[in-house]
């Protein structure tokens, strides 16, 4: 590494167990997921998991890898729901990428640059072959003749016309490259866990300035379902629901995720799922009583943001742990004073004549006896985007403290409907409710259901998955060709630059890295090695097969025509059989496909995949070499936040 001193030649042990951590998610690659049992072996408790989140997070990582890795898995998670897979796997092949280049005596300082070029290749791609989803799917009609093979020319040509331009182009880009790079020709790497949400570049294409045309909500949603139709069907009618509630038509691109919400019933067979307007919640017996008193009523409402117990502080007033209070206090008049608590809401929500309390955190079983001794439904774990659609809708002003209510943070017009009796299909018996506001109201409950109970949580991950796809796809405006074009662009970008910088280096370029080429050629194999995972998981190919089939399609690239579709159908042989679909892209220069993929997500699972090898790489430098702290360029190459 450029600026340290060489301490020890130990091995790169990060990347090592990076590359090991990645490979246990194979199995959750592509649409066709498998299924593992994972068991604790000191309770005997076991989890049914299909993702690569819900994995790491039954995994005990004890390393410092791990916790990085499912740090990073976890911030991607929440912001978008899918694409985890995607960037652990990537994150595995390119530190392997890194490992190679260490074992050949490339320096750090020129993996780091070389890779982050390449990366810049791949959102070029992403930036030329997007589509635009305006009117998407509402010229279908009107495009009904043109062939997948027509499309598919087209595409040819136009990676044909770059031979000249683009490989140019990407070499004037490369001066500009450069220039994210310090003195020292290295990148500056954060050096922390926490990465932070980065800005999804803008390369989507500049919408042309006229009225816009909505796209087909129900076309774009079929394709973007990645193998999950049942879960993406469920998505369509949500989003339907929300439109007819406001009373806008179906084709309008609007989708509220923040005004859904899901309720699990185990029992229940899988084909039993559906969609209802309003907020389902599961009553115990005791409280069923008083929910059969309040229904078909208009009912005043109360909504608290946190637990309704008497011992509740809000996360900034908590005491911090591990400190001992010495107090002559007894219990017997702590149990007083909590008594007391008690009795002063009860008679503050008789006061406001309250009939329903909604809780986004937990109630206390005291809480929930003494109110509905007084027929008030008190419901926790209720979701803060529900209780702020009910605020909106009701006029209630969500307080955090129970103590806080006043006439003004009352809401009405709410009510309580029973929406099935599930005493039948659970031990104990129980019923669930129907909270709604009634018209002018964009709520929707996704009712999931399994006779596997421990299926339920893959089953809402599904869906949560499928939702946000569609809901980022309509917010963004744009897609990627799925099935694997995307990635095959990528790959046939970056071995031409590879194949360019081989023949024809420049002088500039050689001093600035001239280990580029064989960098990109090895960023180039670990997505090939992506897409035939991918492949092998249909269970058609083997991992020779699958990657005998994509170098093939490689060679091919200039001369065949359509051979960027023939690849996508073969991509979705096992998903699809016998279903010929021609795709009605406006843009000639994106690729035939059946299947889309998220443009941010996409990129956030490359970027995030190679921060963490960046990481790691420089992490384990320093490790090993240490660094020289005389030297101002090395401390230089480093954020310390």
């Amino acid at each position: 590494m450029l600026g340290s001193t060489i301490i020890n030649r130990r091995q790169h042990v990060g990347l090592q167990k990076l590359s090991a951590l990645a490979g246990i998610t194979h199995s959750s690659l592509g649409p066709h997921k498998k299924y593992k049992f994972i068991q604790d072996d000191r309770s005997g408790e076991s989890a049914l998991v299909c993702s690569c989140f819900r994995i790491l997070e039954n995994l005990e990582l004890t390393c410092a890898v791990g916790q990085l890795v499912y740090q990073t898995i976890q911030v991607h998670q929440k912001v978008y729901h899918t694409g985890s897979g995607c960037l652990l796997f990537l994150a595995g092949a390119w530190s392997r990428v890194a490992l190679e280049c260490l074992q050949r005596g490339i320096s750090v300082a020129h993996i780091i640059s070389a890779m982050s070029e390449g990366l810049d290749i791949c959102f070029d791609v992403c930036r030329k072959f997007n589509i635009s989803t305006e009117g998407f799917g509402a010229e279908q009609s009107q495009s009904s003749k043109v062939t997948s093979q027509d499309l598919g020319l087209q595409v040819s040509k136009k990676l044909t016309m770059e031979g000249s331009q683009a490989w140019t182009g990407l070499k004037g880009n490369t001066r500009d490259a450069l220039k994210t790079l310090n003195a020292c020709g290295q990148k500056k790497i954060r050096l922390s866990r926490h990465f932070c949400e980065a800005k999804s570049e803008n390369i989507s294409n500049e919408l042309e300035e006229h009225q816009p045309k909505h796209p087909d909500i129900k076309y774009i949603s079929e394709r973007l379902s990645h193998g999950c139709v049942d879960a993406m069907n469920l998505v369509f009618e949500a989003s339907r629901t929300q439109s007819n509630s406001i009373q806008q038509d179906t084709s309008c691109p609007t989708f509220d995720i923040t005004k859904v919400m899901t309720c699990v019933l185990p029992g229940l067979p899988e084909e039993q799922a559906c969609v209802t307007p309003g907020c389902i919640l599961l009553l115990s017996a005791e409280q069923a009583s008083v929910a059969h008193h309040l229904k078909d009523q208009l009912l005043k409402v109360v909504l608290i943001n946190g637990d309704l117990s008497f011992n509740y502080s809000h996360l900034g007033f908590k005491r911090p742990t591990g400190i001992q209070r010495v107090s002559e206090e007894t219990a017997l008049s702590s149990s007083s004073k909590e008594e007391d608590w008690m009795e002063k809401v009860v008679m503050l929500l008789l006061n406001l004549e309250v009939d329903l309390i909604l809780v986004s955190g937990l109630v206390s079983e005291k809480v929930i006896q003494r109110c509905s001794r007084h027929h008030i439904l008190a419901l926790e774990k209720v979701n803060v985007s529900v209780l702020k659609g009910l605020a909106d809708a009701s006029g209630a002003v969500p307080v955090t403290y129970a103590t806080q209510l006043s006439k003004h943070c009352v809401g009405a017009g709410v009510k309580v409907a029973i929406w099935r009796d599930l005493s039948s299909y659970e031990r104990k018996p129980s019923i669930a409710v129907n909270i709604s506001t009634g018209v002018n109201s964009k709520l929707v409950t996704v009712v999931l259901t399994s006779c596997i109970e421990g299926k339920l949580q893959a089953l809402e991950d599904q869906f949560w998955a499928c939702a946000y796809r569609l809901h980022l796809a309509l917010k963004e405006k744009a897609l990627l060709p799925g099935a694997g074009v995307t990635e095959m662009l990528c790959i046939h970008h970056l071995q031409k630059q590879a194949e360019r910088d081989s023949s024809q280096q420049t002088k500039e370029a050689a001093v600035a890295n001239p280990y580029r080429s064989v960098v990109l050629h090895l960023m180039a194999d670990g997505l090939i090695d992506y897409l035939s995972t991918v492949m092998v998981n249909t269970g058609k190919f083997s991992k020779v097969q699958a990657w005998t089939a994509v170098s093939q399609q490689l060679q091919a690239c200039n001369q065949s025509p359509g051979v960027l579709s023939k690849f996508s159908e073969l991509f979705l042989e096992a998903e699809k059989e016998g279903r010929a679909m021609s795709l009605p892209v406006k843009s000639p220069d994106a690729p035939s496909t059946n299947v889309f993929d998220n443009l941010s997500v996409k990129q956030e699972a490359w970027r995030k995949a190679s921060d963490l090898v960046f990481l790691v790489l420089q992490t384990d430098a320093e490790v090993i070499t240490g660094i020289d702290q005389k030297t101002e360029a090395a401390q230089g190459n480093l954020t310390l936040l």
